[in-house]
């Protein structure tokens, strides 16, 4: 399926988008949109014939958990709602803790990297066949970009790719943004990525911009698209004619004509990175006939029988998850990202200070995302915003979604007899009062919470 030259939409600029020329297609925040009902400017891109795809990043398909069947039937609802011709999401995992490690929830608020683990890659799959078994149109998976890598990886990015494409038959958002990330902070080779992966399953690309700071490269998806990230994208296009590329903007929306040059800009790497006719085999055909070089052999566990889904992709049978496996991940995943969230000590391997990195960065993109989701809060607190909820998230790991971590974060202030301005004060008690449904805990309730939280340390 052709897809074209597209744009992430966002309701900051959903104006713009509907402004500019030469746009097939548009991809939405799955989790952003409600089930039944699409916001006006979607529907006019619609009746304009502009595809729109989304685009989901709470599944955590490569959690220790299944996914859940109410983000899965989310999901599903959503595209059938577009009339979407495909659903993507992440190769990530996004919470940890519950049954499996008889912990606490803990959520992450961000897409965080799986193992390249045979372990890790078994639980994916599993997943996501749970997940094509339960949407409606083909799902595709993008690469995620990481400030920290895990010890003991068994495969490269371009290998792991390979294996999930060739055991689900899944289809790939290569996300040329991460490549030039994961380049810069783990000194993975974008061009050997590109040269393992299966290029020809790619269903789009991804094109965003960043920033380094102190030798670390941020995905902030609100700094326009680097040269070093076009040079990915030539790459990419050396090897293969994608099907769709995409421009991401998460936040700082330029003008319009920003994001037209920005555009335009990817439509001339394309064209100049085209192929031409007499440029000899197929790069495709040759990663498939042989493994590079220097990678060798990858050893792992035996293939299962091959099967044909009917649509021509070759797919391995299905087998389940060896007994152990998804309770190992689970407690690989809640040891990680309770060292990010919660102060945890961190686990034997990793780079102790990109930890450090990861989760002041974690706790940063917190406070910003609360305060998109609940304004009110950096209006009533002021200056003192962002501090005080770094200073709450340093001891409160987020255990929900963002509209209850602003909750939580308010109850907190006020616990603590916070705001100092007592017209600061009942203002966030009127808030806080206005959506829990509940007048602020009292001493009584709050010596019991202390005590909880004491037996349950314990």
């Amino acid at each position: 399926m052709e897809l074209g030259i597209g744009i992430g939409w966002r309701p900051e600029i959903a104006a713009e988008v509907e402004s500019l020329s030469g746009i097939d297609w548009v991809e939405a925040v799955a989790e952003n949109l409600c089930a039944d009902h699409l916001p006006d400017s979607l529907v006019r891109l619609r009746e304009r014939g502009v595809t729109v795809v989304p685009h989901g990043v709470a599944l955590g398909l490569g959690g220790a958990d299944r996914p859940g069947p109410d983000r899965l039937a989310g999901l599903a609802a959503r595209a059938e709602l577009l009339g979407a011709p495909l659903v993507t999401e992440h190769i990530a995992f996004v919470r940890a803790g519950g049954p499996l490690t008889a912990s606490p929830r803990l959520e992450a608020g961000h897409l965080l990297p799986v193992p390249r683990t045979w372990d890790a890659l078994d639980v994916l799959c599993e997943n996501v066949r749970i997940a094509q078994d339960s949407l409606p149109v083909p799902l595709a998976l993008e690469n995620i970009a990481a400030l920290i890598t895990w010890p003991g990886e068994e495969l490269t990015e371009g290998q792991f790719l390979a294996e999930l494409v060739e055991r689900t038959g899944v289809r790939l958002l290569i996300d040329v943004a991460n490549l030039h990330t994961n380049h810069v902070n783990l000194g993975q080779d974008p061009a050997k990525a590109l040269d393992e992966l299966p290029v020809e399953a790619i269903a789009y690309v991804h094109v965003a911009g960043g920033v380094e700071k102190n030798g670390v490269w941020h995905d902030t998806h609100a700094h326009p698209v680097s040269e070093p990230v076009l040079e990915v994208l030539a790459e990419l296009r050396s090897r293969v004619d994608p099907p769709g590329v995409l421009l991401e903007r998460d936040d700082a929306f330029p003008p319009g004509a920003e994001l037209a040059g920005e555009l335009d800009a990817i439509r001339a790497t394309l064209r100049k990175a085209a192929p031409s006719a007499d440029a000899g085999p197929d790069r495709a055909a040759a990663r498939k006939a042989a493994p590079s070089a220097d990678q060798g052999p990858v050893a792992g566990p035996d293939p299962a029988p091959a099967s044909d889904d009917g649509a021509g992709a070759r797919t391995a049978a299905p087998a389940p998850v060896p007994a152990g496996t998804r309770d190992r991940t689970a407690v690989a995943q809640t040891a990680l990202l309770s060292a990010l969230v919660a102060g945890t000590p961190a686990p034997e391997g990793f780079d102790h200070r990109r930890l450090r990195v990861q989760s002041r960065a974690l706790a940063a993109k917190r406070a910003d995302v609360v305060a998109k989701v609940a304004p009110e809060l950096p209006e009533i607190l002021g200056d003192g915003y962002r501090a005080a909820f770094l200073a709450y998230a340093g001891s409160r790991p987020m255990s929900g979604g963002y509209r209850r971590d602003a909750l939580d974060f308010a109850e907190h202030v006020l616990i603590a007899g916070g705001p100092a301005d007592p017209v600061a004060r009942r203002r966030l008690t009127y808030w806080w009062q206005d959506r829990s449904g509940a007048r602020p805990p009292r001493r009584t309730t709050r010596l019991v919470r202390a005590a909880r939280a004491v037996l349950v340390g314990k």
